[in-house]
């Protein structure tokens, strides 16, 4: 009896089916279209990696936008989709193997977005740059973006990487910012002596741990920028600086510098344990500058517990206004898509809106100009702006520098080098083999 009642079902649900399907061919039957069911209105696909979750300010900023566009632009919806920026990495991947972009979605700049150019999967947006945002951007954000002196990106922020830490932390146990890496070697042997973790890392995502390793090279290749060099092959990657600065990462492994299990640990697990106090400091980026300034959702005595150090000098070696960061995302617009003006309206629109609310709502340093002096500022976000107006350089993030296939490598090489998995020449070498092979 049960067996026949489900063959029924099934025979019911099917025929359902077989009914929803004739209805959709005879409506035209297309999923993949950009027209919504009133067939006014023009569907653009957004694609943005800012979850509610993880990045709350961002999401509500984003919303913000999308609504006041919509509101201003009857015949254009905004059909949205959020996604965690590891999973976002993955689907554009995935997406751009059937040319099947969003029509806006976002990308990092140089070698990262090179492959999609020269695929031709994103629109030139130079026609944007200059009818409606000629002088908006902070001077030199665009080349990175730029490829063959034509545009193919529009940049939404400008980060350096820095050295977050608790202060109330460090003055329980009497320890003040470090100038060396000597200081930090003694901080980290404190922090442990006493049962407290120095550093969150979440190195499972491995541009965590890159990061790591490319302050030491940059600080170990004093008035040099070795790593750079050696990616763009004006230098090779077996260069003792950069061989050195593998050592120096597994010096700090050696002295329990990270959190237990940190090579197998996600960055927001990182971050969740540096924002509940389970560890002392926490290298990342100025995009994480609301969670330490704006967010309403950490309390704020931990927000005003958190303070900031340049990384250290290193041997002696280094000139701590030398920064790790970069242009950060940017938006693209899909060459193929059916609604590309649409889509470019968007983009335009968007860069519009965010710069002033990317300040004053989200607390991160955009790629556009704002009046710093005209808003109510929250003092870390001045002191970082003053750091990147003393700034003697910005070595953009390694990974974003290589093609795809390179930085993977890179990563998977970090995680290696972070488990003690390949001694620093290995690291050099496979490095170098990769790169030469370009």
């Amino acid at each position: 009896m049960k067996l026949r009642k489900a063959v029924t079902l099934i025979g019911m649900l099917l025929i359902f089916t077989l009914l929803l399907a004739a209805c959709n061919e005879e409506d035209g039957g297309e999923s993949g279209s950009n027209e919504t069911s009133s067939g006014d209105a023009k569907s653009v696909k957004f694609m943005h990696l800012w979850p509610e979750g993880s990045s709350a300010q961002h999401y509500k900023i984003v919303n913000e936008i999308i609504a006041d566009f919509e509101a201003e632009n009857d015949d254009i919806t905004i059909d949205l989709e959020v996604l965690s920026n590891e999973q976002y990495k993955d689907k554009i991947t995935v997406l751009s193997t059937s040319n099947e972009l969003p029509d806006v979605g976002m990308t990092w700049a140089a070698g990262y977005m090179e492959p999609f150019v020269n695929g031709n999967m994103f629109a030139s947006v130079d026609d944007v740059v200059e009818s409606d945002l000629s002088d908006s951007f902070v001077e030199g954000t665009l080349d990175g973006f730029a490829i063959d002196d034509t545009t193919y990106g529009l940049p939404l922020e400008l980060n350096i990487s820095t050295v977050f830490y608790n202060k109330s932390i460090f003055e329980e146990h009497g320890l003040e910012e470090p100038e060396t890496m000597e200081e930090l070697n003694e901080i980290v042997k404190t922090l442990n002596d006493n049962g407290v973790n120095p550093i969150a890392l979440g190195n499972r995502d491995a541009w965590t741990g890159s990061m790591w390793y490319m302050y030491l090279a940059d600080r170990l290749g004093g008035d040099e920028d070795v790593l750079s060099e050696a990616i763009n092959r004006e230098k090779s990657f077996e260069d003792p600086v950069l061989i050195q600065a593998a050592e120096e990462v597994q010096s700090l492994i050696d002295a329990d510098a990270f959190v237990q299990g940190f090579n197998g640990l996600a960055d927001e697990e990182a971050k969740s344990m540096f924002m509940s106090e389970q560890a002392a400091m926490y290298l990342i980026a100025t995009w994480d500058l609301p969670n330490f300034t704006t967010n309403e959702d950490v309390p704020q005595e931990f927000r005003d517990s958190v303070g900031y150090f340049q990384f250290p000098t290193v041997d002696g070696s280094g000139d701590v206004n030398n920064y790790v960061g970069g242009p950060g995302v940017g938006l693209f617009v899909a060459e193929n898509s059916d609604v590309k003006e649409e889509a470019k309206a968007f983009a335009s629109y968007f860069l519009q809106q965010w710069g002033e609310k990317a300040v004053t709502e989200v607390g991160v340093i955009p790629a556009t100009k704002v009046d710093a002096e005209s808003l109510d500022l929250p003092e870390m976000y001045v002191d970082v702006l003053n750091d990147l107006n003393a700034a003697t350089n910005i070595t953009l993030y390694a990974d974003v520098q290589m093609s795809p296939s390179a930085a993977q490598v890179h990563l998977d090489m970090i995680q290696a080098l972070f488990g003690g998995e390949v001694t620093p020449e290995d690291f050099a070498k496979t490095h170098e083999d990769t790169l030469s092979q370009e």
